[in-house]
């Protein structure tokens, strides 16, 4: 059984778009993509540096169409894109990528919806100054209780020996100087608070904007990030993407219910490693493939023909 998975904001890095530019069908639709979000998305991804590439209204725009181009890649004349999957999914932002891969959303639909997403996180991130910190490690009772005791937000649980703090910086201070016992504390490279009560302000941006699309049906199994379920209905999905800027990304959820359904491989979009490197540690025995490079395509291929159930390849 086939997942393909989608990564989130921080997977970014400078330059990394540079091999995938120098195919022309991956350079024109990359162009395309920029012209319904607005953005220069091949300077982002050939010549921006660190701190441009980490602004939030740029490095969203930048992953969702990064994904939704290889998927075009990986899967040439398949229209949704990523129909042969057995199931999709996205981390965060990622999940605008899993819809549009799904079928749930246009190409352009999506750049629009993650053009104002980004816009209206950076501006509520500009209100108070927030960040996110990532612990590894530790054990998970006191960890998440440590977290509640600083007054911050598991905003991602991404799963055994992974969670991500999120609140203002103060709260984050204390907390790096009382750490959980026997855990790393790291902070991340993200301009805010992402997925906690800081956000509130751009959901009620981004909600009014998809009230006026009208999404598709899924073509194959979604998950969502609320709380790892399967999910039918494309209004039902579009509506959860909307109200998860606030609210915490449950991956571990989403982890298991792979385990449920009996995945056997995980495909990552590019760019790709952080996701494939948690479902190592999370699902032993599941093969993972990381799609970085366009030189791995034919890999790429092979791996999804492999895992993809009789019912996904016809």
């Amino acid at each position: 059984m086939l997942v393909i998975v989608a990564p989130g904001q921080g997977a970014q890095s400078p330059g990394f778009l540079a091999p995938w530019l120098e195919d022309s069908d991956f350079r024109s639709r990359l162009e395309s993509l920029s012209a319904a979000a607005d953005l220069d998305l091949v300077w982002a991804g050939t010549e921006a540096d660190a701190d441009q590439i980490r602004a939030t209204e740029t490095a969203q725009p930048l992953l969702v169409a990064t994904g939704i181009a290889a998927a075009a890649q990986l899967f040439p004349g398949v229209e949704p894109s990523l129909a042969r999957a057995d199931a999709v999914a996205g981390h965060s932002v990622g999940e605008l990528t899993a819809l549009a891969g799904a079928g749930v959303l246009t190409p352009d639909q999506a750049m629009v919806l993650v053009r104002e997403r980004g816009r209206a996180m950076a501006e509520a991130a500009a209100v108070t100054p927030t960040g996110m910190t990532a612990v590894l490690g530790g054990d998970r009772e006191e960890v998440l209780a440590t977290i509640e005791r600083h007054g911050l937000t598991a905003a991602n649980d991404n799963g055994p020996g992974q969670v991500v703090a999120a609140g203002t910086t103060e709260q984050l201070d204390a907390f790096a100087a009382d750490p959980p016992a026997k855990a790393r504390v790291m902070p991340l490279s993200v301009a805010g608070a992402f997925h906690t009560e800081h956000m509130a302000p751009a959901v009620g941006r981004l909600a009014d904007l998809a009230a006026d699309v009208e999404p598709g049906d899924p073509a194959t199994r979604v998950l969502s990030n609320k709380d790892g379920q399967v999910v039918d209905g494309g209004r039902d999905l579009l509506d959860r993407l909307v109200g998860q800027i606030a609210s915490p990304v449950r991956w571990d959820l989403s982890l298991q219910t792979f385990a449920d359904l009996g995945v056997t491989g995980i495909l990552e979009l590019p760019p790709a490693g952080t996701l494939t490197g948690i479902a190592k540690r999370a699902l032993k025995g599941v093969d993972t493939f990381a799609l970085k490079t366009p030189d791995q395509l034919d890999d790429a291929r092979a791996f999804c023909a492999e895992h993809a159930t009789q019912e996904a390849t016809e």
